[in-house]
């Protein structure tokens, strides 16, 4: 090219120069910058406890504080990514889209770079009205709980705020462990499926680990993530606690003084924790975890580049048809639970006012950095075979893979991209059964839904309308 030739093509020539030289900073990590924050979202008093249909009375002490726990990532040219992880049983729709709408508006966040995430402990307060028609309240309870559901909304918003507030040049990087404490638990016995032990069946013990570090090396925020429900306290504890997650982040924030740990629940709506049902095995299992995490974070972690792109798109999951009087017989059956007679009442009041529950909102969400990383984000209580078939279907260059006995755990070779799946994110409006889960039956497929208030069970082919949303998402941030 000729001088004259390079003179008059000087401003363009500098423009390049100048989106190359973003480019390197973005792959060099040095113009990423992340913050994190939170906010205690402990009860003040005695509050009704979420997650055991046994209890009758409210909590009694608070055995380890709550927290509603948030992490910006900023990638530049407006990719930014709020994750809000919280020690809850998981939120309604009433206080997500509350925060979305709040978030958007105070601090610009479009509701695709905003994900929700929930523990499940069993040990926290209902959100209201996730679960309402679980529990018969006495006269005070019910407002008690709207009171703590609004205040909530308030505190996930400040979380958003302060992890905002402290954004600054980070270094942030990922990579995954196991865990061995997570179980399946739908048991297959002579009468049906009930929840037990069931060493045979499907799980993933995968414990991603993302690290986000000062300039100056120092841990500021951990993320970590994990498929099992946070039961390892039965209905007969009555102290409010984040059971094993909460033990594990606590740890992992007195070994990593001034740093902010957050746990995502993955999909883990049919694996329990074992051993348990006692407040060691909870500690135990809160150690075993912020331990292997604390081994990831000591090891050869992969940096987290390139351009943010994310997808948000709800679906509808229909559910059967339900009769009338299905529900008539509810309520006139002495033997019917009080949950099902509440669940009844409610489906009645929405026939007769013309508005039929006949299926349910669900939100899907697919975050990418780069080529890095790709997180899918399902709503509800999703169970594990829905991370299993999203990795055989976009995982497969991660293989090869070996079974131990029907437990599947990847080994990752990181040739290619890999994926999290993770559950209980965005909206937590009932458990969400894979095709096979719903033509067993048992608990995560049928018993639970009256829990939740829902009609009945989803309609058969819930898992092919999930995935289609999933098809969509993945599409659109490149996958």
């Amino acid at each position: 090219m000729t001088l004259s030739l390079l003179g008059a093509h000087t401003r363009g020539w500098r423009a390049v120069a100048l989106a190359l030289l973003g480019c390197a900073a973005t792959a060099s990590g040095a113009t990423v910058r992340a913050g994190a924050g939170r906010v205690d979202i402990t009860p003040s008093g005695p509050i009704w406890m979420s997650g055991y249909a046994t209890r009758n009375h409210p909590s009694e002490s608070v055995g380890q504080h709550l927290w509603a726990r948030a992490l910006a990532i900023d990638t530049g040219s407006r990719g930014r990514l709020v994750i809000v992880s919280t020690d809850l049983i998981g939120l309604p729709f009433e206080v997500s889209d509350q925060v979305a709408a709040r978030a958007r508006q105070q601090f610009g966040i479009e509701r695709s770079h905003l994900w929700l995430n929930s523990s499940h402990t069993h040990t926290g307060p209902v959100i209201w009205p996730n679960l309402a028609s679980m529990f018969v309240l006495p006269p005070g309870e019910e407002q008690k709980l709207k009171d703590y559901a609004a205040l909530l909304v308030d505190n996930l918003v400040a979380a958003i705020g302060k992890a905002v507030a402290e954004l600054a040049p980070a270094e942030v990087s990922f990579a995954f462990g196991q865990a061995g404490f997570a179980m399946n638990r739908r048991e297959a016995t002579p009468t049906g499926v009930k929840i037990g032990v069931n060493r045979q069946g499907p799980g993933d013990h995968e414990v991603p680990v993302l690290k986000v570090a000062g300039q100056d090396g120092k841990v500021r925020a951990i993320l970590f993530a994990y498929a099992c429900h946070n039961t390892t306290l039965t209905g007969e504890f009555y102290q409010i606690t984040g059971d094993y997650a909460g033990f594990a982040e606590a740890e992992l924030e007195s070994s990593y003084p001034g740093s902010t740990a957050l746990f995502v629940e993955l999909c883990g709506g049919d694996q329990n924790p074992y051993p348990r049902s006692t407040l060691e095995l909870a500690v135990q299992h809160g150690h075993e975890m912020a331990a292997e995490v604390g081994r990831v974070m000591k090891g050869k972690m992969q940096p987290l580049l390139g351009r943010l792109r994310t997808a948000y798109q709800i679906a509808s999951l229909p559910f059967a048809p339900q009769e009338r009087a299905t529900y008539e017989a509810d309520l006139q059956n002495p033997k019917a639970s009080p949950a099902a007679k509440q669940r009844a009442q409610r489906m009645l009041q929405a026939i007769d006012s013309g508005h039929p529950v006949r299926e349910t909102p669900y939100p899907v969400q697919a975050i990418r950095f780069g080529s890095a990383l790709t997180v899918l984000a399902l709503a509800g209580e999703v169970v594990v075979d829905y991370d299993l078939r999203a990795k055989r279907e976009y995982q497969r260059e991660h293989q090869p893979e070996h079974q131990r006995g029907h437990q599947r755990e990847h080994q990752r070779d990181h040739a290619g991209e890999p994926l999290i799946v993770a559950g209980y994110s965005n909206a937590v409006m009932s458990y969400i059964p894979s095709e096979r889960v719903l033509r067993e039956g048992g608990y995560e497929a049928v018993d639970s839904m009256v829990y939740y208030g829902q009609p009945g069970p989803f309609a058969p082919g819930v898992e092919e309308r999930v995935f289609s949303a999933v098809h969509a998402v993945m599409k659109q941030v490149g996958r």
